[in-house]
């Protein structure tokens, strides 16, 4: 997948990236590079929101998962199911954020068990960077899933009125 078309795709489907005014770097089987603007970011102390750092960590996380299982033709539904966000350093710029596979040895399992059972879970992580020093580092589950095994637990899913 090419930067272009990834980050297109985060502008189509994602809104929230477009307003952000999030760019694609990088991609490789490694790791996604994410950059953004610090102003439709920032927070009343003229640094980065928190929200905003969460929400382009998990965008890079979501992106690298994603980028790899379409470069092993397996499109699937890619959802967060968890994640915990520490803050290290304030960020006063533009900002980037590059995301990497917690336990790269178990990517394989992953994808073994996305195709036996069509769903599976992985570890993925993010470094929030800012003048070349890490400023916060994020560690997500993400959890993919076929369209038959999304559809049925959709339909054991009570639906919220």
């Amino acid at each position: 997948m090419k930067t272009q078309e990834l980050e297109t795709y985060l502008h189509e489907q994602i809104p929230l990236s477009l307003a952000m005014g999030v760019s694609v770097v990088s991609i490789s089987d490694e790791n996604v590079v994410l950059t953004a603007p610090l102003v439709p970011n920032i927070n009343h102390r003229e640094t980065l929101f928190g929200g905003s750092a969460s929400a382009i960590a998990i965008l890079a996380a979501w992106s690298l998962v994603h980028t790899r299982l379409a470069a092993a033709g397996m499109t699937r539904a890619i959802v967060i199911r968890r994640n915990t966000m520490k803050y290290e350093l304030p960020v006063d710029d533009s900002f980037a954020t590059r995301s990497f596979l917690e336990q790269p040895d178990r990517w394989q399992g992953f994808v073994e068990k996305l195709a036996e059972r069509g769903m599976a879970k992985i570890q993925v992580g993010a470094d929030l960077e800012c003048h070349g020093r890490r400023t916060g580092h994020l560690t997500g589950e993400f959890v993919a899933f076929d369209t038959a095994t999304l559809k049925r637990v959709n339909n054991l899913t009570p639906k919220l009125r």
